[in-house]
């Protein structure tokens, strides 16, 4: 293999993943192939190898004979770009990105009795089954949104999926909030709200691992894309919409692993207050008055506390507390 000023050229295979870092990096402007071949230690014929392979797996490039090449925006979803420099001791140490599945929580599910599964992200660019609570479906067309589910192994058994549902809300509008510099606010149990509007919603399910239990954290998040009013129950929005333009998603990923990355280190250690402090700085639904679907019965009253490891509590109009818990609770008003 040939040699450019003393350092070992890589194959357009191994390859494949720098220069995507390196025109992910540059998206915004072309850079000449010799300039991208340097950058990334390559040969020539390794850089057109490189960029064949990328296009092949839905990668979609701008070239021109007098600026070189260019990556377009919105990216098809990579795992390197994701892992890469990511930071997180737990969340995001693996990375699997698909072009379709049938649910990536189903896929987690799946990987919760393999070693190493802890910490596990899924994401999927389109779901042939996608799903939310209480079996709703999850609508969102392919390659514009955020499909992602995040495998944690409990063998104590000792994590709430109430506080993990929680934290990954937060995580989720603090991600959103980071990248976009917008304002997402919160709704019990599970819903990130922009302008009064679903902009993301969080499915927590329990699976069997090989030591202990599975917690799956389901995050799905309308970014270039939302249902049309007429097959939701509630209004909803996207960050596309708000922000007048297409929104790249790496970034949030990104962004909201870190966070669920400390919320979750901060439940492991007992820390809940201030996840629940957190939480509901971003809640308007304290004080209010609620009526809460749950286990097939109406409960109305005002909201006292939203609690990471019990539930909402209501206090009735006769005075009486009523404690709901987040898995079987819907908000209707």
């Amino acid at each position: 293999m040939k040699e450019r000023r003393g350092i070992s050229l890589q194959g357009g295979a191994a390859a494949a993943g720098v220069l995507l870092g390196i025109l992910y990096d540059r998206r915004e402007s072309f850079t000449p192939l010799r300039e991208l071949a340097a950058a990334a230690r390559c040969s020539d014929a390794a850089i057109g190898e490189a960029l064949a392979e990328l296009q092949g797996g839905g990668q979609r490039f701008e070239s021109s004979p007098a600026h070189g090449v260019r990556l377009v925006s919105p990216v098809r979803l990579d795992a390197r770009l994701i892992e890469r420099k990511l930071g997180t001791r737990r969340i995001g140490r693996h990375v699997i990105c698909f072009g379709e599945v049938d649910s990536t929580n189903d896929v987690a599910k799946d990987s919760a009795r393999q070693a190493g599964a802890d910490g596990l992200v899924v994401l999927a660019e389109s779901q042939r089954r996608g799903r939310g609570r209480l079996g709703r479906s999850w609508i969102s067309p392919p390659g514009s949104n955020v499909l992602m589910s995040v495998l944690l192994i409990d063998a104590g058994s000792k994590r709430p999926p109430e506080a993990v549902a929680l934290a990954a809300g937060l995580a989720a509008a603090e991600g959103i909030d980071q990248i976009t510099h917008l304002a997402c606010r919160l709704k019990w149990p599970n819903d990130v709200l922009l302008d009064g509007r679903k902009v993301c919603g969080v499915l927590v399910e329990l699976a069997e691992a090989a030591k202990g239990r599975a917690v799956v954290v389901g995050i799905g998040i309308n970014v270039n894309s939302c249902p049309p009013p007429s097959r939701l129950p509630h209004p909803a929005t996207s960050l596309a919409r708000c922000l007048g333009g297409e929104v790249e998603r790496v970034e949030i990923i990104r962004a909201i692993l870190r966070r669920l990355d400390r919320w979750v280190a901060d439940i492991q250690a007992g820390r809940v207050d201030r996840l629940r402090s957190a939480w509901l700085s971003r809640c308007s639904m304290l004080n209010q008055r609620l009526t809460v679907a749950c286990g097939g019965r109406r409960y109305v009253g005002r909201a006292i506390d939203i609690n990471p490891l019990s539930g909402l509590l209501l206090s009735g109009d006769h005075g009486e507390l009523i404690r709901l818990p987040a898995e079987t609770s819907t908000i209707l008003g």
